[in-house]
């Protein structure tokens, strides 16, 4: 029986299966590479994307709190401008009342009682005076509750004088009346605030 040697052939077959391993490998490495490159490349762009998209929007919110940051000065200018009007309007319906209660002080003095001094801060009103007697004090401040502008009479002093000529000096605090902001000057009746001038 003839002999075959088939070393050669396998050999060849083995070298072969090994070439065509290489180029697989080599084939699946270059694919993995282009894989990742792609990858990387659309990774690179989303990240830019979203980069531009945030510097965008950075922009956008600087521009809103520039634009909330006028409306609160607006708003805080807005509110001095009314306070100042508030004061003014006070102030213009004011001016009448005070000759009223000048008016009301002379109409209120009884026989014997003398001021020395007048003291108004906003609406509380501060009286220094000289009477004859304790009396004729407790009718002033009868009179000051009677009145139309004048109200709430408080006696916080009352000295006797000493020496040749009778009477005492007294303090009396008193509050204005003033029309409330929405009623007219004629026909109504004022009213009288509590101390500090808040209507």
């Amino acid at each position: 029986m003839p002999s075959i040697n088939l070393l050669p052939h396998r050999q060849r077959q083995r070298a072969a299966i090994r070439r065509e391993f290489g180029v697989a490998a080599i084939g699946a490495a270059v694919v993995a590479a282009l894989v990742t490159i792609v990858t990387s490349f659309g990774f690179s762009a989303a990240i830019d994307h979203q980069r531009a998209r945030n510097e965008i929007l950075t922009k956008a919110i600087a521009e809103l709190e520039k634009q909330i940051a006028d409306i609160d000065n607006l708003d805080a200018q807005k509110k001095r401008t009314l306070a100042r009007m508030a004061i003014i309007e006070r102030l213009q319906r004011s001016r009448p009342e005070v000759v009223h209660v000048f008016d009301q002080l002379a109409r209120t003095l009884p026989d014997g009682v003398f001021l020395t001094s007048v003291k108004q801060s906003d609406l509380k009103l501060e009286i220094h005076g000289v009477a004859q007697s304790s009396t004729r004090v407790s009718t002033l401040m009868k009179n000051i509750e009677a009145s139309p502008w004048l109200g709430d009479p408080q006696l916080q002093v009352i000295e006797t004088l000493k020496g040749s000529r009778p009477g005492a000096e007294f303090t009396i605090f008193a509050m204005q009346r003033t029309l409330a902001p929405d009623e007219p000057a004629k026909g109504k009746k004022p009213v009288v605030h509590a101390a500090g001038g808040a209507p």
